[in-house]
């Protein structure tokens, strides 16, 4: 298959190599047993078209996670390109969590759009665009959009469309490598969005070239199905494979710094005696039953 080839989307264009698609060949995209291959680690259900399926559960308890908490798991297991920052934040007072569902534009070539054109009107006139994907979001997706970093034309959606998308989601989110427009009407809506800029045009001068594909996010590859976190700082795309371990220590620092605050709020310890980690057997011990209980009462 040419996705083997190549873990980079431009793929579609070296070799056009559309007719495995689930999508009847319109666009490019991976086939159930491709996002199977390309996901081996994952221990969760999958959608019926193989994309990952991180359980609600996982995103729930997401939802009180920070960067650091991620960033203290990823790199050690060799994933060390999976966060990206430099976004115009809308909402940042909102956590962004949800499972990836990614789409990619390419700036338009007229034989390729062509082609994909034809076999879209062939196969019943259905309009390749930013509509065709937005069609396809579930509850809980977060919408993650490669459109090269485009802003002039390179608006995925306005505040209609916006307000689609968190009907969809169920205000899962959006993460755009390009622009929005009509910020106004956005701002009433309050679905967390991660973008690199507004615009007040429509989108123009693109073609839509991959659904549920590998996408690049500035520095990141991300995979459909990914697990996506935003706080204030920035992005996330989590392998569904490190999902459960990423919340599980997410949950323990928490009770580290409940635990470490209150002994703080004593007024009895130095700094040093309690963090980063107490030092007398006795605070040890007070500390590893007070975690022990804690986690129970927080996983139960």
């Amino acid at each position: 298959m040419a996705f083997k080839t190549t873990l980079i989307a431009a793929a579609f264009v070296a070799s056009v190599a559309l007719t495995a698609a689930p999508l009847s060949a319109q666009v490019f995209s991976m086939t159930k047993e491709e996002l199977i291959e390309f996901t081996p680690g994952n221990p969760f259900e999958r959608f019926p078209d193989g994309r990952p399926m991180v359980p609600d559960s996982i995103i729930l308890r997401a939802k009180g996670m920070s960067a650091e908490e991620v960033w203290a798991v990823l790199p050690g297991k060799g994933f060390r390109n999976q966060y990206e920052d430099g976004f115009q934040v809308v909402f940042p007072e909102k956590k962004l969590v949800g499972r990836a569902f990614t789409v990619q534009f390419m700036p338009v070539r007229p034989d390729v759009e062509g082609v994909a054109a034809n076999r879209a009107k062939a196969k019943g006139g259905m309009k390749l665009g930013n509509q065709m994907a937005l069609d396809m979001l579930q509850p809980g997706d977060v919408l993650v959009v490669d459109i090269f970093g485009k802003k002039d034309g390179g608006t995925i959606v306005g505040d209609n469309l916006f307000y689609y998308v968190n009907k969809a989601t169920h205000g899962g989110g959006m993460v755009v490598d390009g622009a929005v427009r009509d910020l106004d009407g956005i701002s009433e809506m309050g679905m967390p969005a991660y973008v690199r800029g507004v615009h007040p045009s429509a989108i123009a001068n693109v073609m839509l070239t991959g659904i549920n594909i590998p996408v690049r996010i500035g520095n990141v590859t991300v995979m459909p199905g990914d697990l996506v976190f935003g706080d204030r700082e920035g992005v996330y795309f989590i392998p569904p494979s490190l999902a459960k371990q990423v919340v599980d220590n997410a949950d323990e620092v928490h009770v580290h710094d409940e635990w470490t605050r209150k002994k703080f709020d004593e007024g009895k310890y130095k700094s040093s005696d309690i963090y980063p980690s107490p030092k007398d057997p006795n605070l040890k011990k007070e500390y590893q039953d007070y975690l022990k209980k804690r986690l129970q009462e927080i996983r139960k």
